[in-house]
């Protein structure tokens, strides 16, 4: 495999003619870089006019390498042929390096230039490319490319500090101008203003005056120094800095090599550079990797027009209302504080009013603004901020927050960040995670990257105050009042989202936008007077577990579980009454000819559901065949000679003027080894949400249990 790299550009802020000076006296030995022991001059030419200066050298180099390796080898000392060729009109200096060593098992190849800044031409350029290939060598392939890249990266920004080092030296000397070349005399005499690269430094000719000049006078002409990159297709290595932070060499060439085939490839626009840093980071540098997440990512965001959300998109007045989420100052490192009260938020209730798409647009949104203040904060603190810290409030986590197409909500929105958003969360700190935190982190952190994951902190009880906690993340005065502090924080409190607004198919979400899930995990369906709504579940294994969560919109219910050995007819069945084909997904699947307890049993006692309740619940099966569940209008019951109708029977039969009931379900099948203390797993919870549930009451029949939340 060849290793390549390609350096940002390196400003010297010197002219050309004295960072030549400068760099002529890393010739014939240079201290400042041990491993260069030494060159010789090989050939030098010069054209007519003096204009341009070739000089081929071999250099000798002791290379870092374990002793052995050399024995083998046979070589102390790995030589290499330079050739520089100087072009003083153009100001520019090409550097060409290959290694005579190993040429026919190892070829290394180097480039190197120096030239005129293109804003200001009073400063030098530097740029830097290699290429590394080892077709062979004696077995030991993997190990010589080790040390041939780290030797190589260990050099490169020092030989940056040895230019500025001798330029040190040349202005301690008093040199601190050189005139420009210029064309000889038409008299054909000797024009002593031409710099000769080749000579010493105290030899180049000087203008009248110019020796001893102070920095000061010489550097007054040049406007002020800016973190800038001196193309428009390249990157500044002072920019880097500023914007991006410190990065090894290898990790300034990917970016900068990805960038490169970004601008070859995407002919459009392309991401920021922070943008692509992420996605670098993301991959551990690993350009082949990264640069397939970044593509999947480019036109994900270019298919959903992700790039117009924050313009686009409005959150619904619900969503603001019951999203207990929000922006709040900043953390000690001057990242982004997003303040997340998971724990007073109706996951469910959000999931079930709004929908996922919203849910996922809203999460995206954050996303966009959290960039957009990171690109803020690094203008404001004068330093790179690449990421932002959110704060996770638990109090009030429940098993209510365990529901699973919740969770399973969560679990996608997590992939689609961790997909097209990679190292943007800087810290999470988690604080008041109550018991059951264990069970949502078991679920959840598998989806979730390493890298990721190290940057999670965990605080149980009030752990998070005092040193150690918040204090050592967040300022005093910006942690939230809630949490103890000072600061009044404008995050939503949240509560339970009326179970009026939930939607059902017959209500899709209102969106213009392209939808970025096309499945559902919600089913709508209508229940009619004398055609109960079925489904059937087949179970090819006895121990299994059918697990089911349903919301009734409108009306009273009843629900029950049978099973039978024979398979039902699965058409769908209309009833006899007038507005059926509005009335939903309606199908029965129970023949009339069937009789109970002969063609099929009933596996659950009968439940009666009343509108407005959430009811959840599973079951353990105990033979394979056909399970069935059953959702019936509720009528009342009929009256015995001595008893009354119950007053909750007769109002119920009075609100179910329109013979329809409505009602939304999702069901689930899971193996008995997968369903033990997974989040499907109700038995034992109360379905409350914080402190703001009503009362729960609950239900255990048989093999299952089923558990109500009004």
């Amino acid at each position: 495999m060849v290793q390549k790299y390609q350096s940002p550009v390196r400003v010297y802020k010197y002219p050309f003619e004295l960072v030549m000076a400068a760099y002529e006296k890393r010739f014939p030995t240079c201290p400042e870089i041990p491993v260069f022991l030494g060159s010789e001059i090989l050939h030098e030419s010069r054209s007519d006019d003096g204009a341009i200066h070739i000089i081929e050298r071999s250099c000798k180099l002791n290379v870092d390498a374990p002793r052995l390796l050399k024995k083998i080898a046979g070589v102390e000392y790995v030589f290499f042929i330079q050739k520089n060729t100087v072009n003083w009109k153009e100001r520019t200096l090409r550097i060409e390096a290959h290694n005579e060593t190993f040429a026919n098992r190892v070829v290394v190849l180097e480039t190197c230039s120096y030239s005129v800044h293109p804003e200001n031409e009073e400063w030098t350029c530097f740029e830097q490319s290699a290429s590394l290939d080892i077709k062979s060598f004696f077995g030991f392939e993997s190990t010589v490319e080790k040390i041939a890249m780290k030797q190589y990266t260990s050099n490169i920004k020092r030989g940056k500090e040895v230019i500025e080092h001798y330029l040190k030296e040349l202005i301690s000397q008093g040199i601190t101008f050189i005139p420009r070349w210029t064309p000889p005399p038409a008299c054909g005499q000797k024009d002593e203003r031409t710099p000769a690269v080749g000579h010493d430094a105290d030899d180049v000719p000087l203008e009248s005056g110019a020796r001893g000049a102070t920095k000061e006078q010489t550097a007054s002409s040049c406007p002020p120094a800016e973190a800038g990159s001196p193309d428009a297709d390249k990157l500044d290595a002072d920019y880097i800095e500023r914007y991006l932070g410190q990065l090894t060499p290898m990790q300034e060439s990917c970016l900068i090599r990805l960038r490169q085939w970004l601008q070859e490839t995407h002919k459009g626009k392309i991401p920021k550079d922070e943008h692509i840093l992420r996605f670098l980071r993301a991959r551990d540098f690993n350009i082949d990797k990264a640069r397939e997440m970044l593509c999947q990512s480019l036109s994900w965001r270019k298919q959903y027009q992700v790039d117009y959300i924050l313009q686009s998109w409005r959150p619904p007045a619900l969503l603001e209302e019951y999203y207990t989420g929000g922006w709040h100052y900043q953390d000690k490192d001057g990242r982004p504080l997003y303040i997340l009260r998971l724990g007073q938020m109706d996951t469910k209730g959000l999931v079930k009013a709004l929908g996922e798409e919203s849910l996922l647009r809203h999460v995206l949104s954050i996303n966009e603004e959290g960039q957009k203040r990171c690109e803020e904060n690094t203008n404001v603190f004068g330093r790179p901020i690449t990421s932002w810290t959110c704060l996770v409030d638990l109090e009030g986590l429940n098993m209510r927050h365990l529901w699973r197409p919740g969770v399973k909500a969560l679990l996608r929105i997590i992939e689609v960040v961790e997909d097209n958003y990679p190292e943007t969360l800087g810290r999470l700190l988690i604080v008041r995670a109550p018991r059951v935190f264990p069970v949502l982190w078991t679920l959840v952190s598998p989806f979730i990257n390493e890298n990721t994951r190290q940057k999670f902190l965990i605080y149980s009880g009030n752990n998070y105050q005092g040193p150690g906690g918040l204090v050592d993340y967040v300022d005093k005065d910006v942690i939230p009042d809630f949490l103890g502090g000072d600061c009044m924080c404008t995050v939503p409190e949240g509560g339970l989202v009326p179970k009026s607004l939930y939607q059902t198919e017959e209500e899709p979400e209102n969106s213009d936008h392209i939808r970025l899930w096309t499945e559902t995990i919600y089913h709508s369906a209508s229940v009619l007077k004398g055609a109960p709504h079925e489904i059937v579940v087949e179970i090819l294994e006895g121990e299994s577990v059918i697990t089911w969560d349903f919301d009734i919109l409108k009306g009273d219910v009843v629900f029950s579980l049978f099973h039978s050995k024979r398979a039902p007819e699965t058409s769908h069945k209309e009833a006899t009454l007038p507005s059926t084909s509005a009335a939903g997904d309606n199908t029965q699947l129970i023949d009339k000819t069937w009789v109970l307890g002969v063609d099929y049993s009933r596996m659950e006692s009968p439940l009666v559901c009343r509108e407005g309740e959430s009811i959840q619940g599973s079951h353990v099966t105990r033979w394979p065949g056909f399970y069935i569940l059953q959702w019936k209008m509720h009528g009342p019951l009929p009256c015995s000679g001595t008893s009354l109708p119950r007053v909750d029977d007769v109002l119920a039969s009075l609100q179910v003027s329109s013979h329809k009931c409505k009602l939304i379900y999702y069901y689930e099948v899971l193996a008995s080894k997968d369903f033990r203390g997974s989040m499907s797993s109700l038995e034992s919870c109360n379905s409350g949400f914080s402190q703001l549930s009503g009362a729960t009451t609950s239900s255990s029949q048989s093999q299952s249990s089923s558990h109500l939340s009004r």
